[in-house]
This record gives C-alpha cells, structure tokens and sequence, in this order.
C-alpha cells in the first residue's frame, strides 16, 4: 500500500491545495462554490460523484448561504460487507489576522502545506480519497462499501451536512470515521450547548435613571451566578481521558440605546461545553434555573433564554473498538509511535453519526494536537509527512475492515 501511495503523493498535494485554494469561510457559509471544486476534482480522480444540494430554507434556517454535500460509493466485491463512511468538512472559520502568508494561497513551505483549512479539514478530503483510490489500484479481494461524505457545515453545526445525510436516508453507513489528527483516535469528544438570554427592562433619560428599569443592572446578578457556575463547573473531571472539565464562557455581550439613555436590553450569549457523562437537555434545564434564580424580582423586568445550539458529546458506541484495533495497528507499523485512543474537548460532526448508533472515531491527517496544526488561527498548516502517513493508515484500515 505504502508504494502505491508514494506513487501518487504528488497528485494528493496538487489536490489539497486546489481546495484550500478555494475561500469556504461559515460564516457567511456560501460553500457551493468548494463543493463544486472538489466534486470536479473528485471527477477527476476517476470517481462517481453524487451532488446533494440542500434546500435553502433549511440552510438559511441553520445561518448559512448555499450547501451542498458530496457522496463518492465505491461497492468492493459483492458489496455484502460493511458499509464504511468516511467524512470530512470543507467549510472554515474566517482567516483573521496575524498570517505571514496569504491565508488561501495554499503555499508549501518547511514540509508543510499553510492556509486556512489545510489542517482542518480539507487534508482529509485528501486523506480519505487517496487512501480511497489506492485500496481501489491495490486489486485485493475486499468485500462491502467505501463512502466519502464531504460536507460544508461543520463550523455551523453539521446539522446541513453529516446530519442531513443521514436523517434524509441517504446514507446508512455501518461504521464512520471523521476527519481527525495522526497521532491520536478520538474515541469521545465533548457537547456544547450555546444559549442566549435576552434581559429586558425599560428605557428612561440618563438624569432620571429611576424612572426606568435598567436591563444592563439586573444582567449583573445573572452574570455573576454564571461565573459562580464555571468555578464550580471546573472542579468536575470527565473520566474520558483528554476531556477535562465542563466550560462555560460568556462570550458576547450587547444591549443598549446610547450613552445618556438607561439601556432596555441586553443580551448576553452563551457557551457551555458538556463532558460525555452529560446530557445536553438535563444542563440547559439546570442553566435555565440557575439564570431565573438569579434574575431580580422586579417590576417591569423580564428574563429570557433561548436555545441556539444543542449538540450532544460523542461517545463510545459498541463497535468503535473495531475502529481503534485497525487504525492504532496501522498507525504504529506506519509511524513508528503508539497511537492511542482518547478524548478531546471540542466537538465535532462525528457526533451525528453516533447519535444514529453508528461506531464512530476521528482520525485524519495532522499532526499531535489542534495546538500544533494551528487550526483556527494564523498560519494554519499540515505536514505533508502527517499527510501521506494518514492517507496510507487509512487505506490500510478500510483493507482490513473489507477482507472477504
């Protein structure tokens, strides 16, 4: 396998830069412009293409402009095995400041491949298929199904791509593996709820602030018991290895009319990241008491909280240890470390296909840690190294899973 993937490395780089060449920021999430380059790339590569576009209200519903998912199936055999999706996202966070290259000129440097997106997760667009078009040029006797599923929404949830995929039956994998890092198999990742509570008083002049009800006062209460919250959330471990603490994090604040005029709404937005022990519908209930608790009892003042997003942790499903057994072989004969399963505290679209019961890791190309990778910040980047030794984990695992 290894020579067949040195054999078209070249052409794998040529591709991964062709995508991050291509701007997919969400937001704004205008993606069918990426969706149709790597479908032409894919073309290109000699596969079938299925194109998925979703209809627009629902995009608009979910904050986005245009999406539209991409499936290759390539059936091995008799097409009696298992069913394996492979998933990666193409859209990125906006580039922000701080690059000493251009963030989408996709240029090659010290080994590396720099520009927004290139560590995630256009690298395993790439990934999967290489790994996909050399398990197909090896010729082995193989049995059941690859699917690469590329989809453009993961920074605003996935609920338009890995989710829609699978709630509209168009795709009914038996195990998945989602875009990842090559020196660790993400096993279980954390939830994250994002709420916003709306604080409504009433506007008054400034010299008489009495004859209002000031929202920005009575958002002070609120505030400080969600603070007293995230001191307490942080003496609570997850038993998951690499998960750590629940978090919550303010990170927006807005209300107010002017300067001299008592403010009559604010509105402070939320963050709170769930650990795999907890229930994202339990810890809204929780954080919807503690915010009423808190909010002052006075006339005229009204307290709101409204749901944003709800995405559940991913957790260990029977049948992921199949996964991990295939890949953490492969990735040690391939770089010569032990790579181990663990957890990670972020989240990711690989929940949506456990939350349909379907085993469920990450793993991809890049390098030991979203740190290293600088992956949403300046000068994000991957090593071609990682690259290639991903692609040819990879292309080895589907052998293994699809033996006849």
């Amino acid at each position: 396998m290894k020579a067949i993937v040195d054999a078209a490395f070249a052409a794998e780089v040529d591709f991964l830069k062709a995508l991050v060449r291509v701007p997919s920021d969400n937001p704004p999430g205008d993606c069918a412009a990426i969706a149709e380059v790597a479908a032409d790339r894919l073309e290109a590569l000699g596969f079938i293409v299925e194109r998925h576009p979703v209809p627009e209200p629902f995009v608009r519903q979910n904050g986005m402009r245009s999406v539209t998912n991409l499936i290759v199936r390539h059936v091995f055999g008799a097409g009696k095995g298992p069913v394996i999706a492979l998933n990666a996202h193409g859209d990125v966070v906006p580039p922000g400041s701080g690059w000493t290259m251009q963030p989408y000129g996709a240029e090659e440097r010290g080994g590396a491949v720099y520009g927004r997106g290139a560590a995630v997760s256009k690298s395993d667009f790439a990934t999967y298929a290489f790994a996909l078009k050399a398990l197909i040029a090896s010729g082995l006797p193989l049995d059941g199904t690859v699917e690469l599923h590329f989809t453009f929404d993961e920074e605003a949830g996935g609920f338009v791509g890995p989710a829609f995929l699978i709630e509209q039956g168009l795709s009914k994998p038996d195990y998945a593996i989602s875009a990842g890092f090559s020196y660790a198999i993400t096993t279980a990742h954390n939830g994250v709820l994002h709420m916003e509570i709306v604080v409504r008083g009433r506007q008054a002049h400034a010299a008489m602030p009495e004859t209002g009800v000031d929202a920005l006062e009575h958002a002070v209460p609120i505030l400080k018991a969600l603070y007293d919250e995230r001191h307490r959330l942080g003496g609570i471990v997850s038993a998951e290895k690499g998960i750590g603490s629940p978090k919550l994090t303010v990170g927006l604040i807005s209300g107010g009319i002017n300067t001299n005029v008592v403010p009559d709404r604010v509105a402070l937005r939320l963050d709170r990241r769930l650990i795999p022990e907890e229930v994202g519908t339990e810890v809204e209930e929780k954080l919807v008491a503690l915010v009423a608790a808190a909010a002052p009892r006075v006339d005229g003042l009204e307290v709101e909280c409204r749901r944003i997003m709800l995405a559940e942790p991913l957790r260990e499903l029977p049948g992921a240890d199949r996964l991990v057994a295939a890949i953490s072989g492969h990735a040690r004969e391939v770089l010569g470390v032990d790579v181990e399963p663990t957890g990670v505290p972020l989240y990711t679209d690989a929940r949506h296909y456990s939350a349909a019961g379907i085993p469920t890791v990450l793993y991809g190309a890049g390098p030991r840690s979203i740190l290293e990778a600088n992956a949403h910040a300046a000068d994000e980047h991957v090593r071609l190294s990682d690259l290639k030794a991903a692609t040819e984990v990879i292309a080895l695992t589907l052998r293994d899973l699809l033996k006849a």
